[in-house]
């Protein structure tokens, strides 16, 4: 149950950052005739697309964590 869990962690985590990466992407493309202009305009796809983004990062981490943590082995005792 728990490599299920971290692989859905996983998989969800991989899926909001490449979500919220390509709309960041998108956004900062589509408004680059306006940053020329006024250079701030950068800094609201970074607001907006890298909260989204951070939890995904933090999903993904969580997800191998998850994976990569066995409770079958023990530390070997001295």
């Amino acid at each position: 149950m728990r490599g299920l869990f971290g692989g859905l962690l996983l998989g969800v985590g991989i899926l909001i950052m490449t979500c919220s990466g390509l709309c960041s992407l998108v956004v900062v493309f589509m408004g680059f005739s306006e940053a020329m202009r006024d250079p701030s305009v950068i800094m609201l796809p970074l607001v907006v697309g890298g909260v989204p983004f951070a939890i995904g990062f933090g999903l993904f981490w969580w997800g191998r964590w998850l994976l990569r943590a066995d409770p079958s082995k023990t530390p070997p005792q001295p």
